[in-house]
């Protein structure tokens, strides 16, 4: 497999608050990688310096041969190569379904409108949603937003997709369903850094798990099952003792 993304000695900063140290990372196309951690660790951060939404101080992001600079002008070119839904779904409300969805499509690649709604209708056939394409996202519950989310990120085809927290902020019942439509797209061949708290879902999906606190990797394993039954650092133990598994 190809090496999609490498992250080297990446430090980011906030002020003289150091949240992410000297972080090493290479992800291959098809690869599903979970990073898991408590909360406050870095890890929706080091997400977002991925795709350049946040400027890093040090080291270097490289996407399929593209290095990561925010504010460059290669930055809108580098997001049609990562795909990120975010936790809080970043609908715009005045916008049917198919509008949020078809938009970037047409503006940023320039595809025709036909070609856009075609395959946005496909798409959401896939999760279940294609007769609310005329809905607005007040007229959605927290999952069905969520999936329209990931149509959204999926219509840009994306190389890379990142999951920060997207079910964190739904109810119960309504995780399941946008915990379905990310297995499938782990079954299709995506490639996907997926940031969770969901530490069964984290199980079942994985590839690789990186354990991340106080902004440093603290443990890596390429045997999800394995690190969830014997991690073999201490800090790794104690985090995964406050989840039960029964």
């Amino acid at each position: 497999m190809s090496e999609l993304l490498k992250v080297t000695h990446l430090q980011k900063k906030f002020g003289d608050n150091v949240v992410l140290k000297d972080i090493n990372l290479s992800v291959k196309k098809g690869e599903v990688v979970v990073i898991i951690g408590p909360s406050g660790c870095g890890k929706s951060t080091f997400l977002r310096c991925l795709n350049g939404l946040e400027e890093i101080q040090d080291g270097v992001i490289v996407v399929d041969g593209l290095p990561v600079e925010a504010g460059k002008r290669e930055i809108t070119k580098l997001r049609q190569k990562i795909g990120m839904v975010f936790q809080s779904y970043e609908l715009f409300p005045h916008k049917t379904v198919l509008e949020n969805i078809i938009l970037a499509p047409m503006k940023v690649q320039k595809r025709s409108k036909d070609e856009a709604i075609k395959e946005a209708l496909e798409l959401l056939d896939k999760v279940g949603l294609v007769d609310k394409k005329d809905y607005y996202p007040r007229q959605l519950s927290g999952g069905q937003k969520q999936r329209v989310a990931i149509v959204r990120a999926l219509l840009m085809h994306p190389d890379i997709l990142l999951f920060d927290e997207v079910t964190a902020a739904l109810d119960p019942e309504m995780v399941h369903e946008v915990l379905e439509t990310m297995l499938s797209l782990a079954k299709s061949g995506s490639t996907m850094l997926i940031v969770t708290h969901e530490m069964s879902f984290a199980r079942a999906i994985a590839d690789r798990i990186i354990f991340l606190d106080k902004g440093e990797i603290v443990e890596e394993s390429s045997d999800a099952k394995s690190f969830f039954i014997k991690p073999t650092t201490e800090r790794a133990k104690k985090f995964l003792k406050t989840f039960d598994y029964e």
